[in-house]
């Protein structure tokens, strides 16, 4: 089963990647800005994620992802690690997350990618 240090493992493998601590609980940036953060129970993690797209998944699959209410005026999504398929679904989520705030010279091919 996937859990927080895959989430570390696979955020910290993207350029430029920086791990904080805030709310007292690991977040990570690029270029200053926050995609992922691993809530204090560690059973999942929250990731950027724009309004529209985030509805489309939390119903299509509302055992995976959700938003807690204190969250729902944000553009960011929760996904339960041990909903997911495999390390190769962790990896895509943070990579979709880490090209929405990453410097574009850093998101061509060649910067972050499999």
């Amino acid at each position: 089963m996937l859990d927080a240090d895959d989430v570390r493992r696979i955020a910290l493998s993207f350029p430029e990647t920086v791990e904080k601590e805030r709310w007292h609980h690991p977040t990570f940036d690029v270029a200053g800005r926050m995609f992922v953060t691993i809530p204090d129970d560690q059973t999942s993690f929250a990731v950027r994620c724009p309004k529209l797209e985030r509805d489309e998944l939390i119903a299509a699959e509302p055992h995976k992802f959700w938003v807690p209410p204190h969250e729902a005026p944000s553009a960011w999504v929760r996904a339960r690690l041990e909903a997911l398929e495999d390390a190769g679904e962790l990896y895509d989520i943070l990579l979709d997350s880490w090209r929405q705030v990453a410097p574009p010279e850093l998101s061509r091919p060649g910067g972050a990618g499999r």
